[in-house]
């Protein structure tokens, strides 16, 4: 199976560090009071869990006269990952590849770009989405352990995670995907994280929210957000009680080349590389 570039296996994900980057900004600051993590595209990978799902639900959907992906779509669906924003998107993406659209029309005109695609197969977004649920809790239900298999870790973060836990004791993960899973991939690979520092889908708002919340459960305004999504950190910045929070894009995760050229412009959002995080935490 191929496996995105920056995925290493589990049992080797705290090996050897990065390259050390001693000339960017984080190495001159000094460690928050709170640190929040985003966990897909962050501190795992998820993308072939994505596209085995995604495909499931494409062949439900549009069925195709062969169930086999063809050669090359996977690494598509991989690049063009970033694009996607909601559940339903993943198999009209598919399809779109599939009818011939290009990588650069689908970064230019997406999701607009994906509306005919339902049309034409007479679907809805809550179909859609229905179905990449439906497909997604069947696996989960009947093949767990494979169903978590599927996820990688990007290099040395777990031993990241770990260190923030030792050196800042409000270290934690804000994510959208639900929380037991987290729990779960992370105890696999002998991460033990309290419950109660795991914020997933369950807790049905936006992770500004979050923040705001556990900036006053701790009494903080020095916070370290690390995000991939460029839309994620842009909704903290228009929370004016939020303006201490300090933002990183991370650019190893599920975001594009014009997303990581705005945060570098941006004066309030640092883009972060993998090899500046794992130095600061060694």
């Amino acid at each position: 199976m191929f496996l995105p570039p920056a995925l290493c296996d589990r049992k080797t994900a705290r090996g050897s560090f990065l390259p050390i980057f001693t000339d960017q900004p984080l190495m001159n600051r000094s460690l928050p009071d709170l640190m929040a993590f985003d966990f897909d595209g962050v501190i795992c990978d998820g993308l072939v869990e994505y596209f085995q799902t995604s495909w499931r639900a494409y062949c439900q959907l549009f069925q195709p006269a062969d169930s086999t992906p063809p050669d090359g779509l996977a690494e598509r669906f991989y690049r063009l990952r970033p694009v996607i924003e909601t559940g339903w998107e993943m198999p009209v993406l598919l399809q779109a590849l599939l009818a011939g659209e290009t990588d650069e029309a689908i970064i230019a005109g997406w999701p607009e770009l994906a509306h005919p695609y339902l049309e034409k197969a007479n679907l809805t977004p809550q179909q859609t989405v229905k179905a990449v649920d439906g497909m997604r809790d069947e696996w989960i239900t009947t093949d767990l352990e494979g169903w978590l298999g599927l996820h990688r870790f990007y290099p040395d973060m777990l031993q990241v995670l770990e260190s923030a836990m030792s050196l800042i004791p409000s270290t934690y993960i804000v994510s959208t995907k639900e929380g037991r899973f987290i729990r779960q991939l992370l105890q696999q690979n002998g991460v033990e994280m309290a419950p109660d520092r795991i914020i997933g889908k369950e807790s049905k708002q936006p992770k500004y929210e979050t923040l705001r919340q556990l900036m006053a459960k701790h009494q903080t305004v020095s916070v370290w957000f690390i995000e991939d999504r460029l839309k994620a950190l842009n909704a903290v910045k228009q929370q004016a009680d939020l303006a201490g929070v300090k933002l990183f894009l991370a650019d190893w995760g599920y975001n594009l080349a014009p997303e990581r050229e705005t945060a570098q412009q941006d004066t309030r959002i640092d883009l972060l590389s993998l090899g500046q995080l794992v130095q600061k935490f060694e």
